[in-house]
């Protein structure tokens, strides 16, 4: 559970298709989605000037560079999905490391990041 006293999440969203191999469904034929990406960081000490945790813009124009290697591409072409399923799951998870650093150096951490690929369907990768 996270202790912090402020967090803050924002929202983007890419177009990309992929295949689920060895999925034995539909979803293993070639596909798309509108993949919605929620991010939240937190922390404990506001800046003295601001009164921030973040800019919100500093924080949505990190997730757009991230995502914006995604958009509008066919996942399982890309080598970070070589050996293993373009899946929400990892798709969360391969946002969430490249954004850790980046987010950490701006002194928050980052708690999460969501991936949905329809209402009512959302995959979270987070690390203690």
């Amino acid at each position: 559970m996270h202790t912090d006293k402020w967090r803050l999440q924002v929202d983007d969203e890419f177009g990309a298709a992929h295949q689920l191999r060895n999925y034995g469904g539909k979803c293993e034929q070639l596909h798309g989605h509108n993949f919605k990406v929620r991010v939240e960081v937190g922390g404990n000490r506001l800046d003295l000037e601001t009164g921030l945790l973040l800019d919100f813009k500093v924080l949505k124009s990190m997730l757009k560079k991230e995502l914006s290697s995604l958009d509008h591409k066919f996942l399982n072409d890309l080598p970070e999905f070589k050996d293993m399923n373009p899946s929400s799951e990892n798709i969360a998870a391969l946002v969430y490391r490249k954004l850790k650093d980046e987010v950490q150096s701006h002194g928050v951490t980052l708690n999460w990041v969501m991936v949905a690929e329809k209402k009512g369907s959302r995959a979270f990768y987070g690390e203690e």
